[in-house]
């Protein structure tokens, strides 16, 4: 009985294979991508808990087990980069998550298609914008000198100041910079979030006499709430991992203090100082932070909600 069953399994799975063998082929190309990048390179994680040298390898590397974790965590830089990268991965989620929802929510509501088209293009644009052009338009625009914004501020009688200078300043240039690079591409989700809800909702309300602001608050929140949920555990799943580009442009000798986290300082430590198993241990460290977030946050979510990531 068993071997006419798998021997029926076995048909039925020729049978499927000839018949999407194009979809197949579509889909090893992306599995092919993340085993040679993503999976095969976590051989090398090891050599966090090896005193690694490139000319003995890494099987041929000392076994040191967590000396470069309690290097880590004893460093007096340990707190601040802790400090620094939770701070602005906080922030960034306090301002930059909630933004694409209203403009998704803004968008939608919108009855001149026209104009829609016209707000859609132009906040779309900015993602497109390269880090490294995004940072020195920043530099320009700030500029204590020539910059648009200390002219607008020296005009009205303030006094011009170097804001990239300033720890203070770092965060909310960062967050904002962000916001307005990204606000448009990111909401993009929701607004297709917004076109799956039936258009029988939004017809009975208006016969209903709803007012706007009743059918964002009882069609539009609940009808994007699973999509928000599963962006928002996905956004805590990363909560360490802020871009290294950008803060590592932004970052000068007068900011650091604010400026220096995690992945900035993984790449002074790994790719300039040639420190590869003291960084290696870092980032695992980090990554085992996220995966943490990301298991928890996703937990809450089931016990609080039906949506969840799995």
């Amino acid at each position: 009985m068993n071997k006419k069953v798998k021997t029926k399994l076995t048909v039925q799975i020729q049978k499927k294979v000839r018949r999407d063998w194009q979809l197949l082929l579509m889909c090893l190309l992306p599995a092919i991508y993340f085993i040679v990048f993503h999976y095969l390179p976590m051989y090398g994680v090891q050599i966090a808990f090896k005193d690694f040298y490139a000319s003995k390898g890494i099987w041929g590397s000392d076994w040191v087990g967590f000396k470069y974790f309690r290097r880590f965590f004893h460093s007096y830089q340990f707190w601040p980069l802790i400090k620094n990268t939770l701070a602005l991965s906080f922030l960034q989620i306090l301002v930059g998550f909630p933004i694409p929802i209203l403009l998704a929510i803004l968008l939608n509501q919108m009855k001149n298609q026209k104009f829609k088209s016209f707000v859609q293009t132009v906040t779309y644009c900015p993602h497109f914008i390269s880090i490294v052009v995004l940072t020195g338009m920043l530099y320009i625009f700030l500029s204590p000198r020539t910059g648009l914004i200390n002219n607008i501020i020296a005009f009205f009688g303030g006094e011009k100041k170097f804001f990239l200078g300033e720890p203070g300043w770092f965060r909310p240039i960062f967050v904002l910079s962000g916001v307005w690079q990204n606000a448009g591409w990111n909401a993009i989700i929701y607004i297709a979030a917004l076109a799956g809800i039936s258009a029988d909702l939004y017809e009975a309300a208006r016969i209903d006499g709803a007012s706007k602001w009743q059918i964002i608050r009882h069609i539009d929140l609940p009808g994007i709430m699973p999509t928000v949920t599963m962006m928002l555990i996905m956004e805590m799943g990363k909560i360490m991992n802020i871009g290294f580009q950008k803060a590592y442009l932004m970052q000068n000798g007068l900011n650091i203090s604010a400026s220096e986290i995690i992945p900035t300082y993984i790449y002074k430590i790994g790719l300039i100082d040639a420190q590869y198993s003291y960084s290696a241990a870092i980032s695992l460290f980090n990554n085992i932070i996220n995966i943490i977030l990301l298991v928890t946050v996703n937990k809450i979510a089931q016990k609080t909600s039906e949506n969840s990531l799995w």
